[in-house]
This record gives C-alpha cells, structure tokens and sequence, in this order.
C-alpha cells in the first residue's frame, strides 16, 4: 500500500459520483478512515462530519478507497520504470495520471513493460524494426514494393535467410504495436464487454458425465445481460472439463474496423502486409489478451452479484426476531441415536442435558414425555426448539402433544432451522462455551439459543455453513469472507450487545474490538468483575482510548450506574444528555425512556457545530431517550405447520401452506414447508407485479403462505407459488 493515503482530486470525484454525494463527504470520511475509524462507528457517530452517509455509502466508498489507493500505487510505479527507460514523455505522463482505471494504466504502460521474449522482440533484435516502420509508412502507397523493402535486410542477420523471413519478422513487429495501440486496446474492450456473447458448447465425449451442465451444452447469452448465477455455472461446467466456453464477437468486423482506424488500404502491397500483422496480431496477441480481461470483469460482476445475493440473505437470517431472554429446551432430532435434549436459562447458560427416544425404531414416547415436561417444570421453561433436520416433524409432534397432555399451555414449540449447528459443534467456539458436554449436545444448545436470540449465535458459525449463498464456492473466497464479515459485522453492531453475557464471538465484532480484546473483556468478566459501566471497558487489558471510542456505543449494560449504558448514546455525549435533563429539572433516569418529557426537550439550543453537535446527532440521541436501548430486530414470529403434512408424500397440488423463507437467490425463494425438502418459488411466481430481484418481495426468515404447484416425488422436487395465494386474495 502506498505511504500516501490520501486520495487525487479525480478519484475523489470519482467515488462521489459513484455513491451519490459530495466530494467534501468522501473527503471527510476517507480522511476518518485514514484515522482507523470503522465504518459503523462512522455511520452512527460521526454523520456531523461526513453529512449524513449511510453505511452503505461508506462501505462503497472504503472498498472503492482501497482500490484507488492501490491504484495510486501502481501508477507511481509505471512512472518510475518508464522514466527509468528514458522514455517518459509530458503528453505520457499527463495521459498516465489521468487513468482511473487498473484497465486503462495497464493499457499505457504496455508498450514500455519489460515482456519476456516474443516474435516481436526476435524480430528487431534481427535488425527488423526499420522495414516494418517502412512497411507501416507505405501502407496507402499504392508504388510500395514490400519485397524490395525486405531485400535490403536479407543477409544482415544470420537467421534472415530470405525476403519471406524478413517480411515475417517485420509483420511480427507491426502486429505487437498494433495490439498495443491504446485507442484499439479502449476500443475492442468495449466491444467485448457490450456486444459479446458467452458461449458454452460441450466438450466432445463428456456430454454422458457433464448432465448436471445439460442446458448449457449449446448456449449463447449477451455477456453485458447473462446472469450471475447462469455465468458462474457456466464456468464451473469449463473448470470440471464439461464445456468450453468463450466470448464471441464478430472479429471480422474488428479486424476490418482496426485496418480502417490504423488508416491502413489493404489493396496497396505494403498495406496488405500491414493488413496480415494486423490479423495476425488480433489474432495471437489482443484477441486472446482482452478476452481473458472482460471474461475477468464479467466474472468479478458475477462473483459480486452472487456475494450480494449472500450478504443480503445473510444479513436477513442474522436480524431474525428473538424469542428474548426466556428459559429454552433444544432438541435436536434423530431416530436411532434419539434426540438430544439441552436446557438452558435466559441468559442461554446450560442447565441440564439428556437423551430422550420420542420417535422410532425405540419410540418410548411415554418416558421421553416425562423426562421433557420434568424439565419443563424444573427449570421455568417457556419454549421447545425443535431442529428442523432428521426427524424433525415427528419431534414436534412429540413435543407438541407432551406440552399439550401435561396442561402448559405457555410454552410453544418451535422448529428451528440447525443449518450449520453440527460445524459449531465440533468449532473451538464450542469447545471454549460447553468444554464438558459431548458434541452432540452442543448441537441442542445452540438450537436453543437459536431461537432465544439468533444473531448471538449465528456469529459463532462460519457464515459460509448457513446454507443461505448462491454459488458461493465459485466466487472469490478472500472477497467473499471480507464481504461477509462486514455484513456481521454491520448486523451486530445495529443491534448492539450485552456486555455481561456477549460471548467471544459476538464481541469481537463489534467495532473497535479485536479477537484478543474480545476474549480479554470475557475473561475480565468471568473473573468476577461483571461491567457496571462502560467506562470499566477501559480496565480490560488491550482496550485503550481509540479502541473504546469505536467500540463503547455499541455495549450494553442492564442495569448499570449510568442509565445511558443501556442505549445506544455514546459516552462522548452523555454530558449533552445530562445538560437536557437538567434544562427540563428533571433527574436523567427520567428523562430515559420518557416521550413526554423527551417532547420537552429544546433540541434546537443543544446544536454546537465546533463540537459536532448537529441536526444529525441530535435526531439519533431524540429517538434514543424515546425508546432506550430499541431492538430493531422484528417481534417473534414462528410458522404454523400442518399437522397433516410432514412429507414429500403428504403433498397434493392446489394445497395451501404456511412455510419460513430459507435462501433467496437471483432466479426465487425457496420455503421450508416442514417436508424435509425446501419448496421453491420461482421469481415468476413470487408476484404478479414485475420484479427483477426476488428481494424485492421475500427475505430470509420471512414467513409466508404458499400454494402447491407441483410435486416431484421421485426426485423430492417441490414447485410453490405465492403468486397464486396473490390472485386468490385479490
């Protein structure tokens, strides 16, 4: 990276074109970046100085700083090695400081970089260069005798037998400069990107072992259109050796279009040598070279429209409604091993632990009844997390006819979806929580906790194991993992932690926090000093003043000295807060969670813009005293199963079922009916409006009503519709 970090007056252009805002808030929020602020903190904390950007924006505009920066870099660089050649001019340098593109830069710098040895480079080390510019100066000169050009180099070089070889050489030259010519470069790049078409045609004799690719062994689609998902398969058919895949584009007309732009008459003797290095060169040289780099762009367009398509659904699984901090019993469902039983209190700490057999082949359902309901008395239990895999249906069942025979009517069952619950299991996530439970149990604990509060536990799991992704083992894992870690990152820090119950894994996502802090807050807890103020973040080993001002505003504690510990009001403004209440004579706890006298307060005489105290900070501070420490996660919210449908089987078309989204991709939504098998809901059958995203209308967790359209049962494929539901209701 370069040492410089601030960013050219063109690229901060740029990026406010990009995001959609000013220069001067780009600006002010690179500059906060520079600092080492995060983007949350800078999103909720800092909108005085960067005007207001959202998340989004500022996300967009870090990712695209660093691009830019790198840019920066590699433009020094290029400089530096074509002035070492003696070869900088003021137009190329000029030309070179304007790029605002890898693209572009890489395109200028082509001619002077150091290449390993080409026909080219043979040919003027054999003395050739002179007859191919005499051929390039001929080419509309209809009295030129490219033949009696070449004679005079016959002989000159050992390995210049003859005219032919000279005119070959020579064509070589022509063919690298014309390659190389940036204009021609600019040209047939945009040509490959705007009326290209990716091509798949299967390989010969692998059309029997590729079927999984069978809709693609004669395909053709406008690269600018294809979709993300169809590219990214396309190309997992050409990496397994199934198809061979290219961007076509009709090179005739290129080559026609080069030799008229390079003022080239191919019916002068010199021009139609020019003409052949020029066919030739596009051929062996910019062809291949310009193919590679926009198949490389419509790959990295694909790969972010499928990380979007994560991100997205990601972020819906981990906002999903909580239950709260009530005692739960997870389940986790099979048959011959039974089911695993964990028990835990509101603050999600384990309190017993038992294997019951509910279901067959032993379906001792009278004494897994008893072992269940004990519990269920014991410990103050007010909901049963049932595991949506093996067996889930028939434990729901169960649990369901248990709770309903004892008479505890307060207590729901729920299943859950467990994706991803077995890779916590064995995690050293697991092993440092539950170190003396066996594996399986860890299973039932975190299903419990699941549904007590899912984003506490989802961040334990590697978020490539939650089944909610499309293709994402085809798209660049660095990117990806970086994407998702902000999308945890950002759902983490919207919602907030308890300071005194957070686990590791939850901590170290908030802003500010490493993993070595995260663990230092935990192990200064559970060494008996529970937090009663934000403040005693400060007492952690590692945490110092920049890490607490980044981190401090996302904490919680319940029940703390200062009653603005449980909102989201930073510290740094808990003086400005002190100063309303004692504006209104009010003590502070009363003002906190007070809309009336809140409505009292003259926001309007707080503005200090020296202390960046503005419209923006004291809006966020209004709504906070409104409604401290608000969870902008939705209320809980489970599906209604039928009871008289729990397989493939027990599906009839024109059924009408309750189900909870799972995955969203770009082609629909597939639903957990509670079969075992997700059903999908085509994009054409989520609406009958037109969308041209399936987000537009389901997200991850949602819970929807869908009619059945189509059963599949040898392959267990199940088609729904929400659409029809639509009409139905009008």
């Amino acid at each position: 990276m370069a040492s410089d970090t601030r960013l050219d007056a063109s690229h901060l252009q740029t990026l406010a074109r990009e995001v959609g805002c000013r220069v001067e808030q780009v600006d002010a929020a690179a500059a906060l970046l520079d600092e080492g602020a995060t983007v949350p903190f800078i999103a909720r904390y800092r909108k005085e100085v960067t005007g207001g950007l959202t998340d989004d924006q500022l996300e967009a505009i870090a990712k695209r700083r660093g691009y830019f920066l790198e840019l920066v870099e590699r433009r020094d660089a290029v400089l530096a090695s074509i002035g070492e050649q003696g070869k900088l001019t003021p137009q190329l340098e000029a030309a070179i400081r304007r790029a605002v593109t890898k693209g572009e830069l890489e395109d200028l710098y082509l001619p002077f970089k150091r290449k390993r040895r080409t026909k080219a480079q043979v040919a003027r080390e054999r003395g050739l260069e002179p007859l191919a510019d005499a051929l390039i100066d001929g080419r509309r000169d209809r009295r030129g005798d490219p033949r009696a050009l070449a004679r005079r180099f016959v002989g000159r070089h050992p390995d210049v037998a003859d005219v032919d070889a000279a005119l070959e050489g020579a064509r070589h030259i022509v063919a690298e400069r014309a390659s190389e010519d940036v204009a021609t470069r600019s040209a047939l790049r945009r040509v490959l990107a705007e009326r290209g078409s990716v091509t798949a045609r299967v390989v010969k004799g692998k059309a029997d072992e590729g079927q999984t690719f069978r809709d693609y062994f004669d395909h053709s689609e406008p690269a600018r259109r294809i979709a993300s998902h169809r590219l990214l398969a396309i190309l997992r058919g050409e990496k397994e050796g199934v198809l061979r895949v290219d961007l076509a584009v009709d090179d005739d007309r290129q080559v026609d279009g080069m030799v008229r732009d390079l003022g080239v008459d191919p019916h002068t003797p010199c021009g139609e040598q020019v003409e052949l290095a020029i066919r030739d060169g596009y051929k062996r040289l910019l062809r291949p070279s310009l193919v590679n780099e926009v198949r490389g762009q419509i790959k990295e367009r694909a790969e972010e429209e499928a990380i979007r398509v994560f991100r997205d659904n990601l972020e819906a699984l981990l906002l999903q409604s909580p239950l709260g901090q009530v005692p739960v019993i997870g389940l986790d469902p099979g048959y011959r091993t039974g089911c695993k039983l964990a028990a835990v209190d509101g603050t999600g700490k384990v309190v017993a632990t038992d294997v019951i057999y509910p279901v067959p082949p032993r379906a001792d359902e009278a004494r897994a009844g008893r072992t269940l309901t004990g519990l269920i008395r014991a410990h103050g239990i007010r909901a049963v997390a049932v595991g949506n895999g093996t067996a889930s249906r028939e434990t729901e069942q169960f649990a369901r006819g248990a709770v309903k025979d004892a008479g505890l009517d307060g207590v729901i069952v729920v299943i859950v979806p467990e994706t991803g619950a077995s890779v916590y299991s064995a995690s050293a996530a697991a092993r440092d929580e539950l170190p003396d439970l066996d594996v399986s149990l860890r299973g039932a604990v975190s299903i419990a906790r699941r549904l007590q509060d899912p984003l506490a536990e989802l961040v334990k799991i590697e978020p490539r194991s939650l089944g909610v992704g499309q293709y994402q083992h085809d798209v660049n894992a660095r990117r990806l993992d970086q994407e998702l870690d902000r999308t945890v990152e950002a759902a983490v820090n919207r919602v907030g932690v308890e300071l005194n119950s957070a686990s590791a894994a939850l901590l170290r996502r908030v802003a500010g926090l490493s993993e070595r802090m995260a663990r230092n807050v935990v192990e200064h807890r559970d060494a008996g000093a529970p937090f009663t103020s934000r403040r005693e973040l400060l007492k952690v080993k590692g945490i110092g003043k920049k890490a607490f001002e980044q981190a401090a505003g996302f904490c919680r504690i319940r029940g703390g000295k200062h009653p603005l510990d449980t909102t989201a009001v930073h510290p740094e403004r808990y003086p400005l807060v002190e100063a309303m209440a004692k504006q209104l004579g009010v003590p502070l706890p009363k003002l906190v969670g007070d809309p009336a006298l809140v409505a009292r307060v003259d926001f309007a005489r707080f503005v200090d813009e020296a202390r960046g105290i503005g419209r923006f900070t004291l809006d966020d501070i209004r709504a906070e005293l409104e409604r401290p420490g608000r969870d902008p996660r939705p209320e809980f919210e489970a599906p209604s199963w039928r009871d008289d449908v729990s397989s493939v089987d027990d599906l009839e078309e024109g059924m009408t079922l309750e189900g909870r989204v799972s995955n969203v991709t770009n082609f629909g939504a597939f639903v957990d009916i509670g079969v075992k098998r997700d059903g999908l809901v085509h994009v054409s059958e989520l609406t009958h409006r037109w969308i041209d995203d399936p987000r537009q209308v389901v997200k991850v967790g949602q819970i929807v009503k869908v009619q059945v359209t189509g059963v599949d049962r040898q392959r267990e494929r199940i088609s729904l519709s929400m659409k029809a539901l639509e009409r139905e209701t009008g």
